[in-house]
C-alpha cells in the first residue's frame, strides 16, 4: 500500500457542511462589515447570522469563535486571505472570492466557481494546518479520480479515509499505484475493512468524520458533486463515548461540471507543484498571494464572464516577468511591457511609455501633477536578483531625466537591499504591485490617484515598498476582523 506517515493526515476544514452558510459569512464580510470590526462589530455580524437562521447558540455571552471559524472556512477554501495591519487582522477577498460575490444569484455559476476555487487548494495550506509532509493539490488529486473511468468515476468514503488522506505526493507512477490499491480495497468485505481501520483508530475516525460527515456534504450541498448513501461497515469510536458510522457512501462529479473539471485537468495537472510557503527567496506573504491570485481563464468562459486581459495579466504580472527572463527576444517580452506599461497608466496622474532595449529602462513615466519623471525596471529570476547595479540604474534614469527608479521584481536575494542602500530607488515585488492594482479594477476604481505611491517611494528611498503597498491595499479594499 501506498507509504503513510504515522498518524499525519491531510487536514480538511470541517467546521461547516453549508454551503449557503459559507456563501451569507462571504456576502456579510464583504458588503456589511467595512468598517472596523471590534469585538462588538463582530457580535453583530455573529447576530446578524442568527437572524438569517444560521447561528444557534445556548450561551448568552456569545462568544466569537463561532464567526472565527467561518472567516477561516473562507480562507481555506480561498476566498480570500488574512494578514495583519497594526496588529489588527485584515481579510482581503481573493480574484475568485470576488468573482463568486459577483454571481451570487446564480448558483450554477457558484458551483463552477467553487469547483475552482478547490482546484487552488494546495498542501501546505496558508490556513490549512496539514503538516509540511504533504506536497499537493488534494482535491486536484480527487477530481482526477472523479475522471477515472477506471474507478467508475466514483469515490467510496472509506477510500478516501483509508488512502488518499496519507498522500503525501504525487505524480503518474504513484497514481498508478493509488488507482491499484483503491481497486484492491473494493474487493474487501466488510469484517477486513473493520480489522483494517481498527489498527489506527484515531487517525481514521478522523478521517471519516472529516470527510463523509463535513466536506463531502458540504460539495453535495455546493452541486459540485453527487453523494450517494452506502451501507454501514462498522462504527469507530470516536473520543470517549462517540461513534462514527464508516459507510459505502459514494460521490461522483456533478454532470454539468465534466467539462470544467477536464478543462482543469488538462490545464492544470493534478500533480503540478505547489508553491512552497517557506522559500528562501521569497517573503510568505508573497507566495500566498500569488496562491490566492489563482483565476483561470477558463473558468469565465464557461460562466459567461467577460475576459479582461489587462485584469489577467496583471494577475499573471509575477509569472510574465519570469517568462520575459526566459525569452528575451520573443513575444513574452512585449507582453510584459505591454502590461506593465499598462498598469502604470492605471494612474490617473501618470504618463507611462514603453522604451526597453539595452542601456534603457523598460519603461519611462511622467508623473503629471507633480511634473516629474519616473523610471520603471522590472528584473527577473533567472538568476535570482542575487544583485542590482544601482549605477547602471542612474544611467538609465539620465536618459530620462527621471527623480527616482521603481525595481519590480517577483523576488531577490537580502543582499540586494544593500546595493540601492541611500540610492534613489525602490523595489516593490510584483505580486504585491499586481495585487494592488487587480484591487482598482475588480471594484470599478479605473483612475487611480498616484499620490499615495509616490508619498510611499519619496518617504522609503533605497528600501523594499512592497509591505508599504500591501499594507495601503489592504487599507483600501480589505474587511477588518
Amino acid at each position: 500500500m501506498t507509504h503513510r506517515v504515522e498518524r499525519k493526515k491531510w487536514i480538511l476544514y470541517r467546521h461547516t457542511n453549508n454551503f449557503d452558510l459559507i456563501t451569507a459569512v462571504a456576502v456579510n464580510l464583504k458588503y456589511f462589515s467595512k468598517a472596523s470590526i471590534s469585538k462588538e462589530d463582530k457580535l453583530s455580524l455573529l447576530l446578524k447570522l442568527k437572524d438569517l437562521a444560521y447561528y444557534k447558540e445556548r450561551n448568552p455571552e456569545l462568544p466569537l469563535d463561532s464567526i472565527n471559524h467561518r472567516i477561516n472556512t473562507l480562507a481555506y477554501y480561498l476566498f480570500g486571505y488574512k494578514d495583519k495591519i497594526d496588529g489588527n487582522d485584515r481579510f482581503l477577498f481573493s480574484p475568485l472570492g470576488n468573482l463568486f460575490l459577483k454571481h451570487i444569484d446564480k448558483k450554477e455559476d457558484l458551483s463552477k466557481i467553487f469547483l475552482t476555487m478547490l482546484w487552488g487548494v494546495q498542501f501546505e495550506h496558508p490556513h490549512g494546518g496539514s503538516d509540511k509532509v504533504f506536497s499537493l493539490f488534494p482535491f486536484r488529486l480527487i477530481f482526477k479520480l472523479l475522471a477515472d473511468e477506471r474507478l467508475g468515476n466514483r469515490l467510496y468514503a472509506f477510500e478516501v479515509a483509508y488512502l488518499l488522506v496519507f498522500v503525501e505526493n504525487i505524480d503518474n507512477e504513484k497514481y498508478e499505484k493509488l488507482i491499484a490499491e483503491i481497486l484492491e480495497i473494493r474487493k474487501w468485505d466488510n469484517a477486513k475493512i473493520e480489522e483494517s481501520l481498527k489498527k489506527d483508530s484515531h487517525a481514521y475516525v478522523n478521517s471519516i468524520y472529516e470527510w463523509d460527515y463535513y466536506v463531502s456534504e458540504l460539495f453535495q450541498n455546493a452541486g459540485i458533486v453527487e453523494k450517494t448513501q452506502g451501507d454501514v461497515i462498522c462504527k469507530l469510536l470516536h473520543g470517549k463515548s462517540t461513534y462514527r458510522k464508516v459507510t459505502r457512501n459514494f460521490i461522483t462529479l456533478s454532470p454539468n461540471l465534466k467539462s470544467l473539471n477536464d478543462k482543469l485537468l488538462q490545464e492544470y495537472p493534478f500533480d503540478e507543484q505547489p508553491l512552497k510557503l517557506d522559500d528562501p527567496e521569497r517573503l510568505k506573504i508573497d507566495v500566498i498571494k500569488q496562491i490566492y491570485n489563482f483565476y483561470p481563464q477558463i473558468l469565465l468562459a464557461e460562466i459567461g464572464e467577460k475576459e479582461d486581459e489587462l485584469k489577467h495579466g496583471l494577475l499573471n504580472l509575477a509569472q510574465l516577468i519570469e517568462q520575459y527572463s526566459n525569452n528575451n527576444e520573443g513575444i513574452e517580452a512585449y507582453l510584459f511591457e505591454d502590461i506593465l506599461t499598462d498598469g502604470f497608466n492605471m494612474f490617473v496622474n501618470v504618463e507611462a511609455k514603453k522604451i526597453g532595449g539595452a542601456g534603457n529602462a523598460d519603461l519611462e513615466c511622467l508623473y503629471i501633477t507633480k511634473k516629474k519623471k519616473f523610471a520603471v525596471d522590472a528584473k527577473s529570476t533567472k538568476n535570482k536578483l542575487s544583485g542590482l547595479n544601482a549605477g547602471r540604474l542612474a544611467e538609465h534614469r539620465t536618459k530620462i531625466g527621471g527623480e527616482y527608479t521603481i525595481v519590480v521584481t517577483p523576488r531577490y536575494v537580502p543582499a540586494v537591499l544593500h546595493d540601492i542602500k541611500s540610492a534613489p530607488i525602490v523595489i516593490i515585488r510584483a505580486s504585491t504591485f499586481s495585487e494592488y492594482l487587480y484591487n482598482h479594477i475588480d471594484n470599478e476604481v479605473r483612475e487611480i490617484d498616484y499620490a499615495d505611491f509616490d508619498n510611499i517611494i519619496v518617504n522609503n528611498l533605497g528600501k523594499d515598498i512592497s509591505r508599504d503597498i500591501s499594507t495601503l491595499t489592504l487599507e483600501k479594499f480589505s474587511v477588518k476582523n
